[in-house]
């Protein structure tokens, strides 16, 4: 009999707690070994994207060769056509009797591809993911298990190598949204009369193979391709996109040192054509033709050199030989008088010097900027000139009188400075993205352009137009942008009255900083090209 007052207490299950724990154990053990299996699938998954992303640049590489590849042919053919050679194999090359070479593999963007069969086909055919061999190879491997040889009927001609395609792989592995590539090859050239037979066209790459797959690859992810590119770019005024090696000859200019390139979507007006290279021993920091368009101006080092624009040749070196030769001395702007007979100069010393350029000497020397002078330019009078400095100041100085006849300050530095064709307003830009004009004869304010279409950056060049209405001004920013002048320019001298004129176009298309902007652009059709270098450039624009 039991005790009322004890309850009953059944012995320990040792064997329970032992298969529990063992069981336990097992669990973590399988789990780190699932964290392991699923680290190396990572690892695997990884490196299988990897040669993926490698075997999509492979295929990238080999379409751009091939493209580069039809084009030539069809320049060569259209230059055989040109001067009057047989039209006969225009379509291909004519038949010789050497021995035929293998048709390379063809990689693509489409299904079929030896991208696509590389990541559906098992090893089993062919090699690790090759193409399924073509029928000529398995003649020379021989029979099939289950066929029977059969016996040769005497010698037998040989049968030229039959191309039948690659085969398409699985849907989820191909790039089956993108359509089939043309069989025509893209090189320049389309649409022109008497072309002679065409040439043989491209193998199509959505065959079906000799020996079609129908196992299943493993849905793996690949990477998604970038869209395909047109063979003519619309790139907008971005013509800084387009690569000079896949344009036509119609559409580039070039030399050693030089290239132009013109826009496909814009029917072509202009040519452009390298003149002069003019060698100089220092860096040039600014370039001026002459009113009359005849000669051409430099700044660099010490010294300002004038070029005749016909010839090429230096026609006078100015340089002042009272300064210290210690250092650099830069010279930063030049200007010629209307009448050609003068040449204004800004460098670094902060003085103006005006020179006599017959007789190489100097007629005038204007001191008072604080700073490095970084514009200057002649009034149509041929009396005034306005310069731009560091020192936050635009001044305008009288020859005749020699004296400082404006002084307009502002809040940066000035940069460009330019005189109205009536000499009745002087124009500059600053770094504080804004162009302001003034009154010559007051100094007042009466136009300051900026604000929500003005420029997002440094203002570095300023021109007026013929009429003397419109303003165009460089930036930073990469934009040159056209301004309409305000009719009533009343102002005030502090500038907080002065109406803002408008901004009627804004001319985009530059890669890089725009530094400097001629429109003073002479009416024989010269311009210059001021570069980093050592070489102004003169072209023509015809």
């Amino acid at each position: 009999m039991y005790n009322a007052h004890r309850g009953m207490v059944s012995a320990p299950n040792n064997r329970l707690t032992e298969l529990l724990d063992q069981v336990r154990a097992e669990f973590d053990n399988q789990q780190n070994r699932t964290g392991e299996y699923e680290q190396q699938m990572a690892a695997q998954m990884q490196e299988m994207e990897m040669v993926r992303q490698k075997v999509y640049s492979l295929e990238q590489t080999q379409l751009a060769i091939k493209t580069r590849y039809d084009e030539e042919i069809a320049r060569l053919r259209h230059e055989l056509e040109a001067r009057g050679g047989p039209s006969a194999h225009m379509g291909g090359l004519p038949p010789h009797a050497g021995p035929s070479h293998p048709q390379p593999p063809n990689i693509g963007n489409g299904q079929g591809t030896l991208f696509g069969t590389i990541m559906t086909n098992p090893p089993s055919q062919g090699g690790p993911g090759l193409a399924p061999p073509s029928q000529d190879q398995q003649q020379q491997q021989g029979p099939q298990p289950h066929q029977m040889p059969q016996p040769q009927q005497g010698p037998q001609q040989p049968q030229p190598p039959q191309f039948a395609g690659y085969g398409p792989p699985p849907i989820s592995n191909g790039y089956s949204s993108q359509p089939p590539p043309s069989t025509a090859s893209p090189g320049p050239g389309k649409g022109r009369p008497n072309r002679g037979p065409p040439g043989p066209a491209t193998p199509q790459q959505n065959q079906q193979a000799p020996y079609p797959d129908a196992r299943p690859s493993p849905q793996m992810p690949r990477p998604t391709p970038p869209p395909q590119q047109s063979r003519v770019l619309d790139v907008g005024n971005m013509l800084a996109d387009l690569d000079p090696d896949r344009l036509g000859p119609h559409q580039k200019r070039e030399g050693e040192d030089w290239f132009a390139v013109f826009n496909p979507r814009v029917p072509r007006v202009l040519d452009v054509g390298l003149v002069h290279n003019l060698q100089h021993e220092s860096v040039v920091c600014c370039v001026r033709f002459s009113q009359d368009g005849r000669y051409v101006a430099t700044g660099c080092n010490r010294s300002a050199q004038i070029f005749d624009v016909n010839t090429g040749k230096q026609v006078q070196h100015l340089q002042d030989d009272s300064v210290d030769k210690d250092g650099d001395l830069y010279i930063r702007s030049v200007c010629f008088s209307p009448d050609g007979k003068y040449l204004a100069t800004g460098a670094e010393d902060k003085q103006i010097r005006v020179w006599d350029i017959a007789n190489k000497t100097i007629r005038r020397t204007f001191s008072g900027h604080e700073q490095d002078i970084y514009s200057l330019d002649f009034a149509r009078n041929g009396r005034h000139i306005a310069s731009g400095s560091g020192d936050r100041t635009v001044r305008v100085w009288d020859i005749e009188a020699d004296r400082e006849v404006l002084n307009m300050s502002i809040e940066d530095g000035v940069t460009t400075v330019a005189i109205s064709p009536d000499g009745q307003y002087v124009a500059a830009g600053s770094l504080d993205k804004s162009v302001r004009v003034w009154d010559a004869r007051t100094g007042y304010i009466v136009e300051r352009l900026d604000g929500p279409e003005g420029h997002k950056d440094s203002v570095y060049s300023v021109a007026f137009a013929p009429n003397g209405r419109d303003l165009v001004s460089g930036s930073l920013d990469k934009t040159i942008k056209m301004w309409e002048l305000g009719g009533d320019r009343g102002g005030m001298m502090n500038g907080q009255n002065a109406r803002g004129g408008k901004c009627v176009r804004t001319f985009e298309g530059h890669k890089v900083r725009l530094i400097e902007l001629f429109a003073r652009v002479a009416a024989v059709g010269w311009s210059a090209n001021m570069t980093e270098g050592f070489c102004p450039q003169c072209c023509t624009h015809s």
